[in-house]
């Protein structure tokens, strides 16, 4: 993985990011109808066809539905764009069209957003984590803990639940549940009505298709997007040269800028993840639409290389677990005990 320099130009300026990017914050709504309808036809068409090559083939409708989850992914990253108000000009269009997608990929749209929100202003912050990121220790915390609570924090941070168990849990029984804002009402409403709007889906799957449409069909979908979705927000905060800072030092626009990755897929793998690999761009200026973030990096190539990393790359992320304040980087359990050592 690159290092990233703070002489470059990028790294030294930030704050001014935010105003050179915001000419790129208008999205166009035949463009954004565009992206919306190519990504939510195949969908409905792959859902289809699953559910009657499932009467024949328990693998082919398995092949299509993995498939599918392209495709449900992209949905949860247009999704992700009307969040941040950047899909569509006017914010109610964006706002319900998000919460109709919310039901498709099982995540209460309002919950989602305000969580989410939280992650944009918070994160790199080591003194404000716990909402909407990926729980990371430092070293010092993680030794701090009884031998149980490492045996947690290591069970936690295990391949296998980060991006197999997990997903399965947050978005089949988190997201049921509007936890951290229980007390207010409005993300009781999202939530229980996302819940109402699923369980009725669900129910008209299981009277036309069955348990196989169920478990060869919706599951298989709905997990494959799920895990390929949390890989994804997982590479783009947690890598080696990443940034955290303690609040005092914390500062917005250089945690977004050197703390977010630009994860360089290859374009089939950029399409379906609708460019949320430029992350470091998008952190840094939320608004843009993400068919316009490639534009940026055509426009500024010195933004190309500034926390880039390759899929080959990005699978050394999977070993770091620890936040070394000393030497500033993520590191694994193993650099760990040699550094207690």
């Amino acid at each position: 993985m690159a290092e990233i320099s703070h002489n470059t130009p990028a790294a030294a300026a930030a704050r001014d990011w935010v105003k050179i990017l915001a000419s790129y914050r208008e999205p166009n709504t035949l463009r954004s109808s565009f992206e919306l309808a190519v990504s939510l036809v195949p969908f409905v068409v792959l859902w289809i066809a699953a559910c009657w090559v499932a009467q024949y083939s328990y693998l082919g409708a398995f092949l299509l539905s993995a498939l599918n989850g392209g495709f449900l992914l992209r949905l949860f990253c247009i999704q992700h764009d009307c969040g941040h108000g950047s899909f569509f000009g006017n914010r109610n269009v964006s706002d319900w069209i998000g919460r109709a997608l919310g039901v498709i990929t099982l995540t209460p749209y309002d919950v989602w957003r305000r969580t989410h929100s939280i992650h944009h202003s918070h994160a790199g912050d080591l003194d404000q984590r716990g909402i909407g990121d990926v729980m990371t220790l430092t070293v010092e915390e993680y030794h701090q803990r009884t031998a149980f609570g490492r045996f947690l924090y290591r069970a936690y941070r295990h391949p296998l639940v980060l991006f197999g168990i997990g997903p399965a849990y947050l978005f089949m029984l988190e997201y049921r549940l509007p936890l951290g804002l229980m007390n207010q009402g409005r993300y009781w409403v999202s939530a229980m009505a996302t819940n109402l709007a699923i369980a009725a889906i669900l129910t008209v799957i299981i009277y036309f298709g069955g348990l196989q449409a169920l478990f060869l069909v919706f599951l298989p979908t709905t997990l494959i997007a799920a895990s390929v979705g949390v890989w994804l927000f997982y590479v783009q905060h947690q890598f080696e040269t990443t940034h955290w800072e303690n609040h005092e030092t914390w500062q917005l626009h250089e945690a977004a800028l050197h703390g977010s990755s630009h994860y360089d897929l290859p374009p089939i793998l950029r399409w379906f993840t609708a460019n949320i690999g430029i992350h470091h761009v998008h952190h840094l200026y939320s608004r843009i639409p993400f068919y316009r973030l490639s534009e940026v990096l055509n426009d500024h190539r010195e933004l190309v290389e500034c926390s880039r990393m390759t899929f080959m790359q990005s699978l050394k992320c999977a070993s770091l677990d620890l936040w070394d304040e000393k030497s500033r980087r993520l590191i694994s359990f193993a650099a760990a005990r040699r550094l207690a050592a």
